[in-house]
């Protein structure tokens, strides 16, 4: 019986550890379609770019003693996701893999981040997705450092990944599961279902409110928890040491019911 085809993205770039401890995490339970990012695209969202350079790169890696090609392209990680569900591959894709992140991806910054958005881009292609993003200091969000320790995180890939292709298809009106897990994580930490925290975790701490001409050298993010919601992902990932799974969906329409609408704009 043939594996499910399971693609593997990031927003970090190709030549990302956490994209390499998915791929390992991952070998043993599908085939693996990698493709990613070609440079750093952290914090683009679900966007797409004009692409100059249509050339598709190939890379080798090292998957468990293994080498297997993978590929990068020079754009965001959701038109990466698009390109690869459209052209890369014959055979259909099971489930999309996004991660595993350097940085949580929690509250209402969620939609900024590109692990996110290459998951959802692959929903809106038809594939369902899971997100996976690590906690760790923001030193490393921007980086490839192999001080930033992905085993754990791993392990909870595969465990959340082997689940899912249990249980596909996922319920109506989920269409992608965001885990983020704190950096304290072991294998014995619990998860919790969550909601996405309507609070900003990060908050500004020194720009004053005066026109901004250029963002100050001190700039920077402070982290702030007050407020978050019992059931969020910041409360459970970031105060209760919990790993949070949150389900998402395409479908960002208000949950409420639309003659509210019509009666507050007539």
């Amino acid at each position: 019986m043939n594996k499910p085809l399971i693609l593997i993205t990031n927003d970090d770039g190709i030549q990302s550890p956490g994209l390499l401890a998915t791929a390992e995490a991952l070998a043993p339970i599908g085939d693996l379609l990698i493709v990613a990012p070609h440079e750093q695209q952290t914090g683009t969202g679900r966007s797409f770019s004009k692409i100059t350079d249509r050339q598709i790169y190939t890379h080798s890696l090292i998957v468990n003693g293994q080498t297997m090609t993978a590929y990068s392209i020079k754009s965001t990680p959701a038109q990466v996701v698009a390109i690869a569900l459209n052209g890369l591959t014959l055979r259909p894709v099971t489930l999309t893999v996004s991660g595993i992140n350097y940085g949580l991806n929690v509250g209402v910054y969620t939609t900024s981040s590109g692990t996110i958005g290459a998951a959802l881009e692959s929903a809106v292609q038809g594939v369902p997705a899971l997100a996976v993003s690590l906690e760790t200091t923001p030193k490393y969000c921007y980086s490839h450092s192999d001080d930033v320790d992905f085993g754990v995180a791993a392990y909870f890939t595969h465990y959340f990944t082997e689940r899912m292709l249990r249980n596909l298809p996922l319920p109506h009106d989920v269409d992608v599961l965001k885990v983020d897990i704190p950096a304290t994580a072991t294998e014995q930490t619990t998860w919790q279902a969550t909601c996405v925290s309507r609070k900003a975790r990060w908050r500004n701490s020194s720009v004053s409110k005066s026109i901004w001409k250029s963002i100050p050298e001190d700039y920077q993010l402070v982290d702030n928890v007050e407020g978050v919601e019992p059931i969020s992902d910041t409360q459970t990932t970031v105060v209760d040491k919990c790993i949070s799974v949150t389900p998402l969906s395409v479908d960002i329409t208000s949950r409420i019911p639309l003659e509210h609408v019509r009666a507050l704009l007539s």
